[in-house]
């Protein structure tokens, strides 16, 4: 059975499972820099695709793989496959549910720290001989802690809940908001209450986005939501860049509705320097905190993933059901 990736060899390579060399599986290779058309065109044949969060999967490109049986994300994220052509076509469409929950979660946690406790400004002062101005200027500004903050998780999935469970310890206030709420047992054993989502950003000191891409979900973040929010709130997306409206967050940062921003993720991405949240006016480029979509990026999480993957490719082969089946069929 021929297994056609759309992602770096070397990675691929770097995570196999040892139990794939025994299974009769043929792989092709396509690096993101190639066309997943051209590589389809070039592997007709293939019955299995995997392939990397950021590349579009349509319709058209199902086609050129008559035989295709399994579409499966190396990720969480599986906004770019189009769900209802592989459900027309018989294709199982799967994500690696969960795989990187705790690694997301370690840095949703650690962008709230810096953004809170000067990590990019403390170190740029430290480097340019400014500690004592900057120390001085930390010291009479009232500067929160963690510990001291509300934090509001919007999207309480795998990631949301890993987030809570390491937030439990500093001791915040959280509330949460889901399209469905948990139940009772749930709430208090990860210590957080549920509230609508307006009145969730209105009382929060921090608002951290764990949302999956949906028409629902995209631009959640928009102007009219934002002008909700408590002035000078923290917002800190690790989970689609989509979710926002750039625009409208880079005039809340601008105006001051926003306190900080911490961002893992962008639409697009690559990201370009010139996008509206990176390339900001001068008197608010500090309060903007950025990593270059890293959340998910650890070993763990790739080891993770890349056993659920090719375990249900061996489903596949067996024919039988594969993992986290997220088309329906």
């Amino acid at each position: 059975m021929k297994v056609l990736i759309l992602g770096p060899k070397a990675r691929y390579e770097a995570y196999m499972p040892e139990f794939v060399a025994q299974l009769p599986f043929e792989t092709a290779y396509c690096s993101l820099d190639q066309s997943p058309q051209q590589a389809a065109r070039e592997n007709a044949d293939a019955q299995i695709l995997f392939t990397d969060p950021i590349v579009d999967v349509t319709g058209e490109l199902m086609d050129l793989m008559p035989g295709l049986k399994l579409i499966q994300s190396e990720g969480v994220a599986y906004n770019r496959i189009d769900l209802e052509a592989a459900r027309a076509r018989n294709i199982f469409v799967c994500n690696n549910k969960g795989c990187n929950a705790a690694s997301v979660a370690e840095h949703t946690v650690m962008l709230m720290l810096m953004a809170l406790r000067h990590g990019i400004t403390g170190h740029n002062a430290l480097r340019a001989g400014r500690q004592r101005e900057m120390k001085e200027a930390v010291m009479a500004s009232n500067s929160p802690e963690l510990g001291l903050s509300t934090v509001g998780l919007v999207g309480l999935g795998d990631i949301g809940t890993a987030t809570a469970r390491l937030l439990a310890p500093f001791g915040c206030k959280m509330y949460y908001y889901t399209a469905h709420r948990r139940l009772p047992q749930v709430e208090e054993e990860l210590n957080v209450e549920y509230l609508p989502l307006e009145e969730l950003v209105s009382r929060c000191d921090i608002v951290s986005l764990h949302c999956a891409v949906t028409p629902e979900t995209t631009h959640m973040v928009d102007k009219a939501l934002l002008d909700k929010f408590k002035p000078g709130a923290i917002l800190v997306n690790t989970s689609r860049g989509l979710l926002v409206d750039s625009l409208a967050v880079r005039q809340a940062l601008i105006d001051g509705r926003l306190g900080a921003i911490a961002m893992d993720v962008f639409e697009p991405e690559p990201t370009p320097a010139d996008h509206p949240l990176v390339d900001l006016p001068l008197e608010v480029a500090d309060r903007a905190i950025y990593s270059p979509h890293l959340g998910g990026n650890t070993g763990g999480s790739f080891h993770r993933a890349h056993t659920n993957m090719w375990t249900s490719a061996q489903l596949v082969l067996e024919g039988k059901r594969p993992n986290f089946i997220v088309n329906g069929l």
